[in-house]
């Protein structure tokens, strides 16, 4: 009798008698208060730079409109060095605040580790003195009990440590999946801090061109005006020049100007965006396709989410996957994308007419299957599902590589990131949702992306009035 009452007793021990001393919450509190007021700061900061670099947005825009000096060449050339450089301090800012984000994060996950083994360790000790109370019948307990009264008391223990026990077993898998949780969104965040050094040395490039180019125009005009307006006279290019110029392609050979702007008119009259920024994009992506380089499908593709649909993909088209361009992985994330508009295979499969044979769909929009097990297919093509198809009049199945193709599904990706309104914010965000996707696309971060779409579109659209008699 005296041996169960002591198990009971350290069972009650086990489940309840863990107290947490209060120096730590007091420690905690500090630390997190800490933190608070240093993510306060960096956002105040950042703040200040964003507003400043909308500032220098504001002082293009109406330089732009003005008549083209020599003068207001150089303020354009000055305001966008400026605005490059804000844009490097806000990129170091946002780093600043998710290396804070990551440290608080690795180290909830030491403590929900932490806090998973001592409840491991509980469990254990439950389980084998559970496996002792089972050895004892109601009968046992009533005559080894003194009273009737000492008899009830003994069963609710009983009752309560297996009640326990249950509630143990949950808490258990509810630290788990809260482990599970902050381990996926750290993985995140340490991607997204490479992705925004990379863009950092981008966004510093940006500025070294237009520190260069201030210097060659200064060089060649010696600061005068009449020098500035005789060199933009002997640039001026006739139509004929501006349709047989080459236009450069990722992953595609490069074409003629004419044919590219045929393509983009195309896509503007079945999707409503402007043939100058469906060129700026591509010219974007080439730029970004420079910088990274071509890489290999079995190395630098996402091998649950891509690469399987990619062996589809061409197994469709009749194209050997191991020769068939994609870009290298950069030193975030995954690479893997297809053709002059970078379509990820993933991202493909709703463009192009794939479904997958289990859903139905190209979206897993029931959540019916594991992520893992959706990319893995079966997939198969269906041609009532090829959007890029019904809109170019293609006789054969969409293809990314192909620049029709890709000229028709970068315009409807951006008309479907809400470039159709036409306006300059909805064209400058519908690219960054190109880029980034919509979850970041706001992120300041990324601007050099969207500025970069922007200022390319507005050096197509000169050329495409040219050629208009505007």
């Amino acid at each position: 009798m005296h041996n169960r009452i002591v198990t009971i007793v350290l069972l009650c021990g086990i489940l309840f008698g863990v107290v947490v001393p209060a120096s730590l919450f007091v420690q905690a509190a500090n630390v997190s208060s800490a933190v608070d007021t240093r993510r306060a700061q960096l956002q105040s900061k950042l703040t200040s730079i964003e507003s400043q670099i909308n500032t220098s947005q504001a002082t293009l825009n109406t330089l732009r409109t003005q008549h083209n000096t020599l003068q207001r060449e150089i303020n354009i050339l000055d305001t966008e060095i400026r605005r490059a450089q804000l844009q490097v301090r806000a990129t170091e800012i946002v780093v600043q605040q998710l290396s804070g984000t990551i440290a608080s994060r690795t180290q909830t996950i030491s403590d929900l580790t932490h806090t998973l083994s001592k409840e491991q360790e509980s469990l254990a000790q439950i389980m084998r003195q559970t496996q002792m109370l089972d050895g004892y019948s109601a009968v046992d307990v009533a005559f080894s009990s003194k009273n009737v009264s000492t008899f009830f008391e003994d069963l609710d223990a009983f009752a309560s440590i297996k009640r326990a026990l249950g509630k143990s077993f949950n808490t258990l898998n509810a630290t788990r999946t809260k482990t599970e949780v902050q381990k996926k969104a750290l993985q995140d965040q340490l991607v997204q801090k490479q992705q925004l050094k990379q863009i950092q040395l981008l966004e510093q490039r940006q500025i070294q061109r237009n520190e260069y180019r201030k210097k060659v125009l200064l060089d060649k005009t010696k600061g005068k005006e009449g020098a500035y307006q005789s060199l933009i006279n002997s640039q001026k290019k006739t139509a004929a020049q501006i349709r047989a110029e080459l236009f450069t392609l990722r992953g595609s050979a490069p074409i003629p100007f004419g044919r590219a702007l045929v393509y983009a008119q195309e896509a503007q009259r079945a999707t409503g965006v402007r043939p100058a920024v469906i060129l700026g994009v591509l010219k974007q992506e080439t730029d970004l396709g420079q910088n990274l380089g071509t890489g290999n499908w079995r190395k630098d593709m996402s091998p649950n989410r891509d690469q399987p649909v990619f062996v589809y993909i061409t197994k469709v088209l009749g194209l050997d996957p191991n020769v068939m361009p994609v870009s290298r992985r950069p030193s975030y994330g995954w690479g893997g994308a297809m053709g002059p508009g970078q379509f990820i295979p993933s991202t493909w499969v709703c463009y192009g007419g794939f479904i997958n044979v289990h859903t139905g769909d190209c979206s897993n929009s029931q959540h019916s299957l594991s992520w893992n097990s959706f990319w893995k297919g079966p997939w198969k093509y269906v041609a009532s599902k090829d959007r890029v198809r019904k809109l170019t009049g293609g006789q054969s199945p969409s293809n990314p590589w192909n620049d029709r193709d890709a000229f028709m599904a970068t315009a409807m990706l951006m008309a479907d990131n809400g470039a159709g309104a036409g306006t300059y914010y909805s064209e400058r965000l519908a690219a960054l949702r190109y880029f980034a996707g919509w979850t970041h696309a706001r992120n300041p971060a990324y601007s050099f992306y969207g500025d970069g779409v922007m200022r390319y579109a507005a050096q197509f659209q000169k050329e495409i009035d040219q050629l208009n008699g505007s």
